[in-house]
């Protein structure tokens, strides 16, 4: 296994400059009866954006902030691997992955990278301490160029264990995810039990549940009917993009390869769609414009949506067959937390059905994007979960 070689971000100052000069010749279409979003994405809020993304944001204090943590790039069976290093500040640090999703970067969990690793300067418990480990997606962020195809989720899942395992050492380790990283961290749970101490999700992503084992509506209990609501809810602002996406990917990356406006229009509506509460306020400008810097740099937005055309246009298996001597998907310990605004959701009966499940939190705010959104309350989760399997 090549060794990881050390990373610092450093984009060229003419394609910062290139990409401020596209921002300020937006072509801007009309948008008559639209200020509550229901065609899409508002123009005036548009223009907002994208004027604070031109003229006020500054990437090189983000970049800055990004390399004061530790980085590096790998390269795992063909595929590139960036990741960011936070070394466990306790007696006894645990190896924790952290796994991101799509519209997300790993800069999204920056908010719980230093509590977890270094819990004491945080006003925590240092036997509470993790080795943090946060990967790009393949084809996401830096983790480029992606020049392999048939990427899916399993195949993610076995990435990562390489990376934990023969990369950085570890024989065991923890996991936690959320969107594409809930799959990629339940799949952990289900293919690789022999490499985990635990698996945390904060979306419900139990592998195989979408197939011959889904889920009833009527397997939520009176209390969960809150659940099946919020999902019916969110269908309409996931549709249009899980088609395109998983249909179309490379036709529609031509327009976002050469549009900024128009990608941070396509990512910034999602955000807003799928949080709790006002992205602006949730998030900030600067993180909307730091989530899509890192999209247009590289042009990393194209091979990013190949995963839904590889994950989600082939039926769902399970690596293994359930039996009545091993009926779990996920034999490992698993915790869920539920989030009010959250896109998906399984009962609780699944989960106990499905899953080794030792701790199942439900939250009275928070979206899609809990490490960004709730990073105090996912802070408080992992270590309660983990605290118990150490």
């Amino acid at each position: 296994m090549p060794e990881p070689k050390p990373f610092t971000i450093d984009i060229p100052q003419a394609e910062v400059d290139e990409l401020r000069d596209r921002l300020r010749r937006t072509r801007w279409p009309a948008d008559p009866g639209n200020p509550d979003g229901r065609y899409g994405a508002p123009r005036e809020w548009m223009e907002d954006l994208v004027h604070h993304w031109a003229e006020v944001y500054d990437w090189r204090a983000v970049e800055a902030e990004m390399n004061a943590h530790e980085q590096f790039r790998v390269e795992i069976d063909g595929v590139p691997v960036h990741f960011l290093r936070a070394a466990g500040r306790g007696p006894s640090p645990m190896p924790l992955v952290l796994t991101h999703g799509w519209p997300w970067s790993f800069w999204d969990l920056h908010k719980v990278i230093g509590p977890l690793s270094d819990p004491a300067a945080h006003g925590g418990d240092p036997a509470d301490s993790f080795d943090v480990i946060v990967p790009s997606l393949p084809g996401y962020g830096f983790s480029v160029p992606l020049r392999t195809t048939g990427i899916d989720i399993a195949r993610i899942a076995e990435l990562w264990v390489k990376l934990m395992s023969d990369v950085l050492g570890y024989d065991r380790f923890g996991a936690q995810g959320g969107d594409w990283g809930a799959g990629v961290t339940g799949q952990l749970g289900h293919a690789h039990p022999e490499h985990m101490i635990g698996v945390y999700l904060t979306l419900a992503a139990i592998p195989g549940l979408a197939g011959r084992t889904a889920v009833k509506p009527d397997q939520y209990a009176p209390d969960e009917q809150w659940m099946l609501a919020r999902a019916d809810e969110a269908r309409r602002v996931i549709e249009a993009h899980m088609a395109v996406h998983r249909r179309d990917p490379q036709t529609f990356a031509y327009a976002m390869a050469d549009s900024p406006a128009g990608l941070g229009a396509w990512l910034w509506h999602r955000r807003q769609a799928w949080c709790d509460g006002d992205a602006l306020e949730v998030f900030g400008r600067d993180d909307l414009c730091t989530l899509a810097s890192l999209y247009w740099f590289n042009t990393s937005f194209a091979s990013s949506i190949r995963l839904y055309a590889e994950q989600l246009t082939k039926p769902s298996r399970l690596s293994r067959e359930l039996s009545p001597e091993r009926p779990r998907i996920i034999e490992v310990p698993t915790g869920f937390a539920l989030f009010p605004k959250e896109l998906l959701f399984v009962p609780r009966a699944a989960a106990e059905q499905y899953t080794d499940l030792r701790r199942w939190t439900i939250f009275d705010r928070g979206g899609h994007f809990a490490p960004a959104e709730r990073p105090d309350a996912v802070v408080d989760e992992l270590r309660a979960f983990f605290r118990d399997l150490r």
